[in-house]
């Protein structure tokens, strides 16, 4: 498959609110643990587009669903990231929220309490073929995976992809979630899809072996190109049943590993849209993984812009971005969640 010129990255996903409780040592089971505590926006999904938007990608829109409580502060995040929102509004699901655990020690790993809420109600109905005009590459949140509702989305979105030939990577999202949904059941569910984005845990869960190389070389047999992301050790990159290149870590101090994961994911496809191979894009995302885990949350640093983490291009900060215009903005629900339009603004 080949992607359009200049084409714009669209993701499908879950935008979420996080609640990020930063403490150190042991939870104190029973009593008071004393942590520093933030509210900020965040998802999977959501993430990957603002990190993309910010290492480069001069085009990225964002399909997610929420719930009326946040949505216009979810519609002003991501714009002020670069990104824009095509937000599904759900009348009665209330956005779904995250609390993140984040030890601060060396490591700074961290826990999720989940509460999906409207993130898990999104599906066909919220979909429109006309959101693929000017796609370059579709990018797929693995949380879809995880609801009757989403698996269906994903049935749908990947027929429409390949009818109109665009590239479709997806981010298996989470080890425990894919426990639950079966490895033979999420390998049925990703056929046609280009790209895999597994952590080493994902992976090696995916294909029951114990060494991220091997788990990965299996993997690419069932998808054409495995990316493997494994943190503090870099990146492996697996064609055809075999890895033809591991990607070196760049050095971090890490506060909160939160948005690792989604900046690497954003990353990498800014690059692979910019025309980078595979291996220069792990590269771009070990970069943006680093600057990542030197933050606090799931998005991109407002301060200041990009320091090396995109191949392409520099782009600004958050705050900095242009915001879209009206026209641009939000295809949002009027009817108890179903979309008016979805279709992105010419």
């Amino acid at each position: 498959m080949s992607t359009v010129p200049d084409g714009a990255l669209l993701v499908v996903g879950d935008v979420i609110t996080d609640v990020v409780a930063r403490h150190r040592g042991p939870l104190a089971a029973g009593t008071d643990t004393a942590a520093s505590i933030r509210r900020l926006p965040g998802g999977a999904g959501a993430n990957v587009a603002c990190w993309a938007a910010y290492t480069g990608c001069a085009d990225v829109r964002m399909l997610g669903r929420v719930g009326a409580d946040a949505s216009a502060w979810h519609e002003r995040e991501l714009a002020a990231c670069g990104v824009r929102p095509l937000l599904v509004v759900d009348a009665s699901a209330p956005t779904g929220t995250v609390i993140c655990l984040v030890d601060t020690g060396d490591s700074a790993e961290r826990t999720f309490l989940t509460d999906s809420g409207a993130s898990l109600l999104i599906g066909p109905d919220d979909w429109s073929d006309a959101l693929l005009d000017g796609v370059g590459r579709l990018h797929l949140s693995g949380y879809l995976l995880f609801s009757a509702p989403g698996r269906a989305l994903v049935s749908v979105v990947l027929a429409a992809a390949r009818a109109r030939g665009v590239p479709v990577s997806l981010d298996p999202a989470s080890a425990g979630f894919l426990a639950e949904l079966g490895v033979g059941r999420f390998l049925g569910l990703v056929e046609g899809v280009d790209v895999l984005l597994p952590s080493r845990d994902e992976a090696c869960l995916l294909t029951g072996l114990p060494d991220a190389a091997d788990a990965a070389a299996k993997l690419s047999r069932h998808v054409p190109l495995v990316v493997a992301k494994l943190g503090a050790e870099g990146a492996l990159v697996a064609r055809s049943g075999t890895v033809g290149a591991r990607v070196a870590a760049v050095a971090a101090s890490p506060r909160d590993s939160t948005g690792a994961g989604a900046a690497f994911t954003g990353a990498f496809l800014a690059a692979l849209l910019g025309g980078a191979e595979p291996e220069a894009a792990a590269a771009a995302g070990c970069r943006a993984g680093a600057r990542a885990v030197e933050g606090v949350g799931g998005r991109p640093p407002r301060a200041a812009g990009p320091r090396g983490a995109g191949e392409q291009r520099q782009s600004p900060s958050c705050d900095e971005r242009r915001r879209p215009s009206r026209r641009m903005a939000t295809a949002r629900s009027r009817d108890g969640g179903r979309p008016s339009t979805l279709a992105p603004p010419r």
